[in-house]
C-alpha cells in the first residue's frame, strides 16, 4: 500500500508497523532515513525564530490561507492509496481540512485517515486505526501490546509505592513560553502515571495559555519545559522567556533546582509511539528515588536535562 503521512507521529506510526511511507511532511525526521522521503508539505512559518515571533507568524497567517502548503503535483505524482492526517491541531501540523482540499485538486482518490488523539489511548488506538487501514492489523495489536507493557511497568512502580499526595510533587509541563501555554491532551496522564500531580490541566484537555499569576499561584514544584516543536538547543535559546518573568526566582521548583528542559518536538508533544519514551523518561524526573536505579530503552539525557545545565551542556556539544 502506497501511503502518505502529513505529521511526524504519523509517520512514525506507520514505520512501527512496518511500511516506508511513500511521502511525508517537512518536519518528519523519525526513523533515520526519512528524511530522504518526499516532502509533500512545507511551511509559511521561520521555525527557527524565537517563541515569541513564531506565535505572532501564526496569528498572520490565519487570515492568509493558514500555516502549511501542500505540493498537489507531488501528491498526484506519488498515487497514495492512503493519506494519514490529524484534526488536533492546525498549528502544529498539516490538517484534514488542508488534505481534503488537496485531494479534491488532484486525479487520485486516496483514502484519508484523520488522527484526533487527545490521551494515550487515544494515540494507541490511532495505531490500530492505522494498522487496519494499511493491512497490518495483527502488527499493530502486537506493537500496541509491547507499548501498554511498558506503560504499565510504570504505573505499577508508582502505584506499588502507594504514594501519599504529598510524594506527588505539583508538576506544570509547558508546551510553550512565549505565551505561556500548560501542556494538555496526554500529558496529564503521563505526569499521573509518573507519580505526580498535574493541577493545571484535566486528561484530555487542550494545550491552552495561562496567565502567569495562575502559574504563581500554583507554585509547581517540578516544572518541565518543553515547547511544541523545540528540541533542546532551541528551548536554551529561549530561556529567557520564562526565567525573566516576575517571581520565576520565588516558584518552588526553581528554588529546589527542579526545573527540566525536555525535547518536546520529537517526543512529549508527538503523539506517536515515542510518547512511552517520554513516560519512561518523565518517572525518574517526577521520582527519582522510585526510578533511580531504571534504565529506560532511550537515555534520558538524550530528552531531557536539567534547567540550569541546559545551555552550558549545549555549547559543550557544539
Amino acid at each position: 500500500m502506497r501511503i502518505v503521512t502529513t505529521l511526524p507521529s504519523a509517520t512514525e506510526t506507520v514505520a512501527a508497523l512496518g511500511i516506508e511511507p511513500v511521502g511525508v511532511s517537512h518536519e518528519c525526521d523519525y526513523p533515520p532515513g526519512v528524511e530522504s522521503v518526499p516532502s509533500v508539505t512545507d511551511s509559511r512559518i521561520d521555525v527557527d525564530a524565537s517563541s515569541g515571533e513564531i506565535d505572532e507568524q501564526v496569528l498572520e497567517t490565519a487570515d492568509d490561507g493558514g500555516v502549511y502548503d501542500v505540493d498537489t503535483e507531488l501528491l498526484e505524482a506519488l498515487e497514495p492509496d492512503l493519506i494519514v492526517t490529524q484534526g488536533m491541531c492546525d498549528v502544529c501540523a498539516v490538517d484534514e481540512v488542508v488534505m481534503e482540499d488537496a485531494v479534491e485538486a488532484i486525479d487520485a482518490d486516496p483514502e484519508i485517515l484523520t488522527t484526533d488523539p487527545h490521551s494515550v489511548d487515544d494515540v494507541l488506538t490511532d495505531l490500530e486505526r492505522i494498522g487496519r487501514a494499511a493491512g497490518r492489523e495483527e502488527h499493530a495489536r502486537e506493537v500496541r501490546a509491547d507499548l501498554e507493557s511498558r506503560i504499565d511497568a510504570v504505573r505499577e512502580r508508582t502505584a506499588g509505592a502507594a504514594l501519599e499526595p504529598d510524594d506527588r510533587p505539583r508538576v506544570a509541563i509547558f508546551d510553550w513560553t512565549d505565551p505561556v501555554m500548560i501542556a494538555g491532551h496526554w500529558t496529564a496522564d503521563l505526569v499521573d502515571w509518573a507519580g505526580g500531580e498535574y493541577g493545571l490541566a484535566d486528561p484530555g484537555q487542550r494545550s491552552s495559555p495561562r496567565e502567569w499569576a495562575s502559574i504563581r499561584e500554583y507554585d509547581p514544584e517540578l516544572i518541565v519545559v518543553a515547547p511544541c516543536g523545540f528540541g533542546l538547543e532551541q528551548t536554551a535559546e529561549n530561556t529567557t522567556d520564562l526565567t525573566e518573568r516576575e517571581g520565576w526566582d520565588d516558584l518552588t521548583a526553581v528554588r529546589e533546582g527542579r526545573v527540566w528542559a525536555m525535547d518536546g518536538h520529537h517526543y512529549l508533544n508527538r503523539p506517536g509511539p515515542r510518547l512511552v519514551d517520554t513516560l519512561e523518561a518523565l518517572a525518574p524526573v517526577v521520582q527519582p528515588e522510585l526510578f533511580d536505579s531504571e534504565t529506560p530503552p532511550v537515555a534520558l539525557e538524550e530528552i531531557a536535562v536539567p534547567f540550569e545545565q541546559l545551555t552550558d551542556r549545549l555549547e559543550a556539544e557544539a
